[in-house]
């Protein structure tokens, strides 16, 4: 699906597509508080999507470095990816027909194209789990985050 913003209002992101009629399901990438500005940004972001059928985050997520440890501010820090994983589900839930989401990757992996010395040297840092195997902030919070469906499942709720 495509997401665009709306002249008229900046924190509004209006999702559709031509072929969007035919798809089981919407579903798109989104990286705010990442790419588009601070994870804060989040909080002030609403939703338009045409199509009434169930919603999937297929991407989303921010760089840290495993074991680097600052603000919630630095971005590379594990704090940094730890906030934006906490305002990102909370922005999601503000999507009455949102079903899914999957963070942008599980593990960190090479990468050519991310150069930045001392920090991505070579390597995709979106990953919940750092090069060496251990895992960063964020995924405690994705996993409480699944944990709380699981239990609400389990409830029948």
């Amino acid at each position: 699906m495509e997401v665009h913003g709306d002249k008229q209002n900046p924190d509004l992101r209006i999702v559709d597509a031509p072929f969007g009629e035919f798809t089981d399901l919407v579903n798109f990438n989104q990286y705010i508080g990442w790419y588009d500005g601070l994870p804060d940004k989040t909080a002030r972001i609403s939703w338009s999507i045409k199509y009434k059928k169930p919603v999937v985050i297929s991407e989303f997520g921010a760089d840290a470095l495993q074991g680097w440890h600052a603000d919630a501010l630095t971005r590379f820090s594990e704090e940094y990816q730890e906030d934006l994983y906490r305002k990102t589900i909370a922005m999601l839930r503000k999507i009455p027909a949102w079903r899914g989401v999957t963070a942008w990757i599980l593990a960190d992996f090479r990468s050519p194209r991310r150069v930045l010395p001392n920090v991505q040297d070579g390597w995709n840092r979106k990953g919940l789990i750092g090069q060496n195997g251990t895992r960063k902030k964020a995924f405690a919070v994705l996993k409480s985050f699944y944990d709380e469906i699981e239990q609400r499942a389990a409830r029948g709720k």
